[in-house]
């Protein structure tokens, strides 16, 4: 998708920012997420590391295996933490999760 509006361009650069490295199909998805009504009011940068992170957890963790196995989220979410810096890290992502944050 080629960024046509000022939102969908900031998103763009925020994106190319943050994880720079992202294999393409991932930066769309998380590109298309961060582009949802529901994130239009926080800026750019906020709306793509939200995105990320929730993309990251649900497509390349054990995040919803764990759930699937009944672990509240919470503890789902501490046990996926590593893996999903790994990702991050993987994608020379400027910025990885911490322990204490929220988040889908």
């Amino acid at each position: 998708m080629k960024p046509s509006t000022g939102r969908q361009k900031a998103l763009a650069k925020a994106l190319t920012a943050l994880i720079p490295l992202a294999p393409f199909s991932d930066a769309e998805a998380i590109r298309d997420a961060a582009g949802q009504r529901k994130m239009r009011e926080l800026p750019p940068s906020i709306a793509v590391w939200i995105a990320t992170v929730a993309h990251v957890r649900h497509e390349h963790s054990d995040y919803d295996a764990l759930l699937d196995e009944g672990y509240d989220r919470d503890s789902a979410r501490h046990f996926v933490i590593d893996q999903m810096n790994a990702v991050l890290t993987t994608w020379r992502a400027t910025r990885l999760v911490e322990a204490d944050e929220e988040g889908d």
